[in-house]
């Protein structure tokens, strides 16, 4: 039994020495550098290239390297070859304290007086009396940042795959409730995984329902976004600002007219970033698992993408 580490461009040393400190007798290969292919009956993913899976005749994990799965091509992936996500309880946290920020930072223009210092402008405005916020995706993150947003006095609807329930938060789900939802928000905060049904569902249609005067604030995956009906709602008026932390293609191009776009604003992916010891520990545990021929935690449903 091997474990594969497959999390190209990035310093994976600190991850590397904890998994073999913590799983000292079960050989580390690290992707490109594979050894013997054979052995591989777990790969720690993240971004790894679809056709590495065929080239693994044991393969029986794939544990995927942060809460989505959305880089793991599912539909590829023979029956018995289980996926894993993790699961960080601090990321819902630090989610909840960047939706909040910003949503306040925007209702107290903050950007505008930003601008007005750097020109010398003394001119006061009161707060936006916004206060709806409707949240597209409602598991364990989209309900933490609902508490978070209740707690400080924000209107909180939901819109999900299946139907919810929540004592404060008014649920929808359907094509339907999803109308009814960004019709009455003030604020769109996308929450998402990212599936077939999902890709693209911030688009030219959905923005012409939005109240004109709403902020779209995106923290799932960047292909939720159609990029230029983003920037088309944007350019005509038909959307006031638009806060953006994840991106089709990340880093984000230096040429892309997002960086320079006035009503945009943006972020490096670093919304919510999972704890190392938090994940090393899941790793751990399902590898364990794998072994021992025991159920593992935090499995994926492949037929639904999460």
């Amino acid at each position: 039994m091997s474990l594969l580490v497959c999390v190209p461009n990035r310093d994976n040393t600190k991850l590397l020495a904890k998994l073999q400190k913590l799983l000292p007798q079960v050989p580390i290969q690290v992707w490109p550098n594979i050894t013997s292919a054979n052995d591989i009956e777990v790969v720690l993913a993240w971004n790894a290239p679809s056709s590495l899976w065929s080239q693994l005749p044991n393969l029986k994990l794939i544990q995927s390297y942060g809460a989505g799965v959305d880089s793991i091509e599912l539909a590829r992936l023979p029956e018995h070859v289980d996926v894993a996500r993790i699961v960080d309880s601090s990321l819902g946290r630090d989610m909840a304290e960047y939706v909040l920020t910003h949503l306040l930072a925007h209702k107290l223009r903050l950007k505008t007086f930003a601008k007005q210092q750097a020109d010398k402008v003394w001119k006061p405005k009161r707060a936006m009396g916004y206060d709806r916020v409707g949240i597209l995706g409602f598991g364990q993150l989209g309900q933490v940042v609902a508490e978070r947003l209740l707690q400080n006095n924000f209107v909180v609807s939901a819109w999900s795959n299946s139907p919810k329930n929540h004592k404060r938060v008014q649920c929808f789900d359907g094509s339907d409730g999803l109308e009814k939802l960004v019709q009455t928000s003030d604020y769109l905060v996308c929450l998402l995984p990212l599936t077939p049904h999902t890709e693209g569902i911030l688009n030219a249609k959905l923005f012409s329902l939005l109240p004109t005067h709403a902020l779209l604030l995106n923290v799932a995956r960047g292909k939720h976004v159609v990029e230029n009906d983003l920037l088309d709602a944007l350019n005509n008026d038909d959307l006031a600002a638009a806060i953006l932390d994840v991106f089709s293609i990340e880093p984000l191009p230096e040429e892309h007219p997002f960086w320079l776009h006035e009503k945009i604003t943006i972020t490096p992916h670093a919304a919510a970033l999972t704890c190392l010891d938090t994940a090393v520990t899941q790793i751990v545990d399902n590898v364990l698992s794998v072994i021992h021929k025991k159920e593992i935690i935090n499995r994926v449903d492949k037929s639904k993408g999460y």
